[in-house]
């Protein structure tokens, strides 16, 4: 008999409710030869016991066509898997739960991140070092802390703030005020005087006599005048880079402030709706929970079904085996009996017939007219019966004791049996239907539990303040962001112009020192006059139109002379053009340098203030420190009334706490405390959830293995006495031949000795003997072998299972006892630990979406971070983006304007090195001697001009 179980994979349970299949996929028995042989059908492949064979049960039970020689090694192997299944099943209780996969982490929808204030950083850029060096000026500039005094005096009675205060706080601002003052003053006063002197030929004029160190001097001259263009141009190409990007952090750093307060306000202002989305996302959850509910019954029925089948199949097939046994041992002891006695009956018929065949042999034989009889006449008169069969022990009390049975049908038995272990994933199913519905009714309740947390959340009776502080903060900062604005304009119209007018004092510089250079490269004598050496000098200076100084440069055309027979035209021309008025490098330094201080100083005392004042103290937090003292701010500045901030609490603690990620509802004064967390504690929703599953129970029926008839029937079995036959007396009496003497040997001795007598009688008399002998065997002897053969495999098969039978017997009916009542306790303990996990797996659920909505709550929807962000902000823009390139913009500016002195002092002095001296130029030189210097240039004009 083979059971089929429901279709399964080695790797998963098989699905429950499929039909067993009985008779049409099992065994049937049918009759070969007189003897009940088991057939099994081809289409209940797989049955269970191949499935065994892949680690699911133990292996097959044997088949009766097996050999005697196999069946201990199939017994062994048998207790083996009852010994394998019952280690499986006792440890089925603690088993371990599935781990969660991806599948178990559940995904949530975010909804508000459009209300956000994004937080803005520090951008690394290559003029940090410019930066730190100017903040480490103001530094020593301003080496007063937070003047907290003078701010609170200010703030609360304006009218008490002295003079003096301000100017002792302000000293390095007031130092730096009479500098610039000093500068500006002065710069225009040093420019009236040089031209007064320009007017008297005193300054700028030309060297009265030629010395050797002229040439040294010249250079030294050069070299500083490049060097202080070069420091001048790099200033100002740092004063255009940093006021294009203030110029370019103002518009979008104004913008920021009107929109990140109408953000915190649309953040505040939509924490209801937000709270609402939080709790709706408790869908999620709740979906994933009613679908596994949709596969609890079935997953419970299917593990129980998959964790028992290993014992139930391999009791079953250990009841199979017994079965078996009962039905071939009752037909073997049946050949036994008919064969012994038929045995014993053929001897007692066969025994005269022989001894009267053995008379007339020997008769024969002792004939003397027998020729050479005399060799076969002793095997002659020893021919006799052999074994004796009825001697043998009798099996008619075993026999007897067996009578009637099987009285049961085990195959319908069994087949019973696993159709009932096989439909418990059908009846969990059935068990477990009102459960599930009530888990299912339940989830709906906890859905309002749930709906408690927006309900009973307090903020949106207490942002209010903050929202109309907000409006207010937005609604008095649009006039000051507009002015702002304005002025930053025409800073930055005031800074392009002035830096413009320094690019062309540069341009002036670098033109006349390269054209005075190479003015005096084509001069021969240092008397001698240069016209691109004077235009060189003229760029150098402010040259006014005075009388005498319109002429013609000698060397040039003179009456009746070519121009082109002494000098080029164009650099004539270009000498008399720089001749007429006009105003070059030192003249545009006297006249706007003072300018220049002025833009200077005032974006210094603006940008100063805001670095030492505000955002020293920002970053150290000393803003802050004065805000949370008491009496510093006026009762209309009182901030933590205005916000509504707890009691307890002040500015710098609610900053930290907001940055830290505290919620609005922790900072803020409420009536009565609110902890979130109490309201996010997993028991206080899933308590009825946990109950209804920890109290549930179902009883999934009895699975009968074997019932009452047939168990009587193996104990019958057992107490037969077939162990009590000895089987050894059969097998002793089957080792003797039917025949001690050979019937054919003999038969063939006689058919010789016919064919060498001489004597016809005698040899007639032979072969009529031999023809007996041959019907004696062929009719008689050759059936008792036959008998003999049938009961030596009867014999065979007793003698080895009967030693083991009660053994076997008693082992089959303890186990299957064990078996049917373990079955339910184990299906229970199955049932509580799936439960169990199932338990685990849905409060799983539960923590992420309420660690989920506490997370949410805290850093999004109702958190109070944004305002820090908001401040953070704030100071990035207000220092990092402008205050730093402002404060750059001026310490440019200031390091063109003071390097514009020495500047100044270098070109004044490197005029007369550009000019011929004056003793040499006195002498009067001919035509000839002219027409013969331009040859010579002409002809060497790699020559330079010698000092000497």
């Amino acid at each position: 008999m083979v059971w089929e179980t429901p279709p399964h994979s080695p790797a998963k349970p098989s699905r429950p409710g499929e039909p067993v299949r009985g008779t049409s996929h099992g065994s049937v028995w049918a009759l070969r030869g007189g003897r009940p042989v088991r057939q099994v059908s081809r289409s209940s492949e797989p049955s269970w016991r191949e499935l065994s064979r892949a680690g699911h049960a133990p292996p097959p039970a044997r088949r009766l066509t097996e050999t005697p020689g196999s069946l201990l090694a199939a017994e062994a192997m048998g207790v083996a898997g009852l010994l394998l299944a019952w280690a499986l099943l006792h440890p089925a209780d603690t088993q371990q739960c599935h781990l969660t996969g991806p599948g178990g982490v559940l995904r949530f929808t975010d909804m508000h991140d459009e209300i956000r204030v994004p937080a803005l950083h520090r951008v690394p850029s290559s003029l940090d070092p410019l930066y730190g060096l100017v903040r480490r000026c103001l530094d020593l500039i301003q080496q007063n802390p937070l003047p907290t005094e003078l701010l609170r005096a200010a703030l609360n009675d304006p009218g008490s703030v002295r003079t003096s205060q301000v100017v002792q706080y302000e000293l390095g601002y007031v130092v730096c005020a009479a500098v610039a003052l000093l500068f500006t003053v002065a710069m225009p006063v040093a420019g009236m005087c040089f031209c007064y002197c320009r007017s008297r030929r005193r300054c700028g004029g030309r060297l009265r006599a030629h010395r050797r160190s002229l040439g040294c001097r010249r250079h030294c001259l050069l070299a500083c005048l490049s060097l202080t263009s070069l420091v001048i141009l790099t200033s100002v190409i740092c004063a255009f880079v940093t006021s294009q990007r203030v110029k370019g952090q103002m518009e979008p750093g104004l913008g920021a402030v009107p929109a990140t307060l109408r953000t915190l306000r649309q953040h505040i202002a939509n924490v209801p709706q937000g709270v609402q989305m939080v709790v709706d996302q408790f869908k999620v959850p709740r979906q994933q929970i009613i679908s596994d509910l949709g596969g609890l019954s079935q997953s419970v029925g299917l593990s129980i079904h998959a964790q028992l089948k290993a014992v139930t199949y391999a009791a079953l097939a250990d009841l199979q085996d017994r079965a078996g046994d009962l039905q071939t041992s009752l037909h073997h002891l049946q050949i036994l009996d008919k064969t012994a006695r038929a045995l014993a009956s053929a001897r007692a018929e066969l025994e005269p017939a022989l001894r009267e065949q053995r008379r007339r042999v020997v008769a024969l034989l002792d004939d003397p007219r027998c020729t050479s009889c005399a060799s076969v006449l002793g095997r002659a008169q020893s021919l006799e019966l052999g074994a004796d069969y009825s001697k043998v022990p009798s099996v008619e009390k075993v026999l007897k004791a067996l009578a009637g049975l099987p009285r049961s049908d085990f195959a319908e038995m069994i087949r019973q049996g696993n159709g009932t272990f096989n439909s418990i994933p059908e009846l969990a199913v059935e068990r477990m239907a009102q459960v599930i519905q009530d888990l299912r009714d339940e989830m709906a309740r906890m859905t309002e539990k749930v709906q408690s947390i927006a309900n009973s959340f307090p903020l949106p009776d207490y942002t209010r303040p903050v929202s109309e502080a907000l409006v207010k903060a937005e609604d008095r900062s649009q006039p000051y962001l507009r002015e702002v604005e304005r002025f930053e304009k025409y800073r930055w119209i005031a800074g392009t112009v002035l830096c413009s007018i320094i690019l062309l004092i540069l341009a002036c510089n670098v033109t006349g020192m390269a054209l005075g250079a190479y003015g005096l490269s084509k001069r021969e004598d240092p008397s001698d006059y240069e016209c691109r050496g004077e235009a060189g000098a003229k760029f150098l200076l402010v040259q006014a139109d005075v009388p005498g100084h319109g002429r013609e440069p000698r060397g040039c055309s003179q009456p009746g002379r070519s121009p082109q027979a002494f000098l080029p035209a164009r650099v004539c021309k270009a000498a008399a053009g720089a001749s007429s008025p006009s105003f070059s490098g030192v003249g545009l330094a006297f006249l706007f340098s003072w300018l220049l201080v002025l833009l200077v100083f005032a974006t210094f005392l603006v940008g100063g203030n805001i670095q030492t004042l505000v955002c020293r103290n920002w970053v150290n937090q000393e803003i802050y420190k004065f805000i949370d003292t008491p009496g510093n701010l006026p009762p209309s500045m009182n901030l933590t009334r205005q916000l509504n901030l707890r009691r307890d609490s002040n500015l710098s603690a609610t900053y930290r706490e907001c940055k830290s990620g505290a919620g609005l509802w922790e900072v803020l004064q409420l009536e009565r405390s609110y902890n979130l967390d109490e309201h996010l504690k997993p028991p206080k929703y899933t308590a009825d959830f946990q109950k209804r599953l920890g109290d549930f129970t179902a009883h999934l029926g009895d699975v009968r293995l074997l019932r009452s008839e047939g168990r009587q029937d193996l104990e019958t079995f057992a107490r037969s006495g077939i162990d009590e036959v000895d089987y050894g007396r059969f097998q002793e009496e089957m080792k003797n031949p039917v025949v001690q003497t050979s019937l054919p040997g003999l038969a063939r001795s006689l058919e010789g000795l016919q064919k060498m007598q001489r004597n016809g009688t005698v040899a007639g008399r032979l072969a009529a003997e031999a023809r007996a002998l041959w019907q004696m065997q062929n009719s008689t002897v050759q059936s008792q072998e036959a008998l003999v053969a049938k009961l030596g495999e009867s014999v065979q098969f007793l003698s080895r299972l009967a030693p083991h039978l009660q053994e076997r017997v008693k082992t089959t009916l303890a186990t299957t006892a064990s078996v049917e009542a373990r079955l339910p306790v184990q299906a229970q303990q199955i049932l509580r630990q799936e439960i169990g996990c199932f338990t685990r797996k849905e409060l799983r659920y539960f923590t992420q979406y309420l660690n989920w909505v506490g997370q949410t709550l805290r850093e999004d929807v109702a958190s109070c971070q944004p305002l820090a962000t908001a401040l953070d902000n704030g100071r990035v823009i207000l220092c990092d983006r402008i205050t730093d390139p402002w404060n750059a913009f001026w310490f440019s500016l200031g390091c063109c304007t003071f390097f514009l002195i020495p500047n100044i002092i270098f070109a004044i002095r490197l005029t007369k090195h550009f000019r011929p001296i004056r003793n040499r130029l006195m002498k009067t030189y001919g035509c000839q001697e002219q027409r013969r210097n331009a040859i010579h240039e002409l002809r060497f004009p790699l020559v330079r001009f010698n000092t000497e």
